[in-house]
């Protein structure tokens, strides 16, 4: 489904679309891994077809990680419980996940109508409307600061629920 800008490689739904849950999830867990003051000399060799692995780096690439990198991050996610397999995740995992890209959203929504109001002060000629569109701007950031506040406090709740399990 390589149709829709910006998405390619993201999970999909039977219907094509991109699952917010997973895209967060899966940049979440592949953004993770850190790295070790030693350098790690252990390896488990596996073998892709050519499709495989391409698949495999380009979706690193779209994440900005390297291929092995992305490969460990998802294995290791995976054994300490902090990423399930598609066909074992729950439904409190999709909900933090769809918090998560919620939060993502709302956040670029604020950034948007900061640089609009940083527009507007810049100083210059100032248009009839600009008042009322600074109080406007101002009134929706004060919105998204309460939105991602509650956002962030419903996915505390449901993670620290979730490990409670």
């Amino acid at each position: 489904m390589a149709g829709i800008p910006g998405s390619e490689g993201a999970p999909r739904t039977n219907d094509g679309a991109v699952r917010a849950a997973e895209e967060a999830a899966l940049h979440r867990v592949a953004s993770r891994r850190a790295r070790q003051d030693v350098q790690r000399t252990e390896r488990v060799d596996v073998r892709y077809s050519v499709e495989e692995k391409s698949e495999i780096k380009a979706e690193a690439q779209r994440l900005g990680l390297a291929g092995a990198h992305f490969v460990g991050a998802l294995v290791m996610a995976h054994l300490h419980g902090d990423y399930a397999l598609l066909d074992r995740r729950t439904a409190v995992d999709d909900l933090i996940d769809e918090l998560a890209a919620l939060r993502t959203q709302v956040a670029r929504i604020g950034t948007n109508v900061n640089q609009i109001a940083h527009r507007l002060n810049a100083g210059g000629d100032p248009h009839p409307g600009d008042k009322t569109v600074l109080t406007e701007a101002a009134r929706i950031l004060v919105l998204a600061r309460q939105a991602a506040t509650t956002i962030d406090t419903a996915a505390d709740v449901a993670a620290t629920q979730h490990r409670a399990v």
